[in-house]
């Protein structure tokens, strides 16, 4: 079945060091089912991606992160990219943004480092999860519970692990937008 995520708005907030295709591969794919999507970064005009071991593109940046407001948005997605996520996590703008969405019950999507932002929100306590290995300790410290799964929901958020896991993560993340939408 064709799952349409026509009028569906999805705030995609990354900042530089991002890793490129766990932003581009879901993008693609939301945006194939009809979703809008917003790359959201501290920066004004563009961000830069992070490429395996190098860096990767310049994206253009939709809405600056000054200018973006959670309530416009349906669903939240967060790629992962160490760089990227230590930029986010020490921006108070960008932690009170992901919090929105699961104050307002929304679905969040966070793939490898991602989750990380997650703890500075403080929405991880209960919550079943996986993440890059290397942050499950800072993760289960704040009192997730963590899972070696390549993809696993939990009440509107879906995580995985690393880009291998990618496509699993997108089914999901599509399949769990869409229901969200539509229930």
């Amino acid at each position: 079945m064709e799952q349409s995520l026509n009028l569906i708005k999805v705030a995609v907030l990354v900042a530089d060091g991002f890793e490129q295709v766990e932003m581009t591969c879901p993008r693609k794919v939301l945006n194939q089912h009809g979703a809008t999507t917003h790359v959201i970064s501290p920066n004004k005009d563009s961000v830069r991606g992070w490429s395996h071991m190098d860096w990767g593109e310049k994206h253009k940046v939709d809405v600056p992160l000054d200018m973006a407001r959670p309530e416009y948005y349906d669903a939240l997605l967060l790629p992962g990219g160490v760089m990227g996520l230590d930029a986010l996590r020490i921006n108070q703008k960008a932690v009170d943004f992901v919090r929105a969405f699961f104050f307002a019950g929304k679905p969040v999507a966070a793939i490898c480092h991602g989750p990380q932002i997650l703890i500075d929100a403080d929405v991880v306590l209960g919550r079943t999860l996986t993440s890059y290995s290397a942050i499950r300790h800072d993760l289960e410290n704040a009192g997730a519970i963590w899972v070696d799964q390549e993809v696993v929901t939990n009440n509107g958020l879906i995580t995985s692990r690393t880009t291998d896991d990618l496509s699993a993560f997108v089914d999901m993340m599509v399949k769990e937008f869409n229901m969200e939408f539509h229930h």
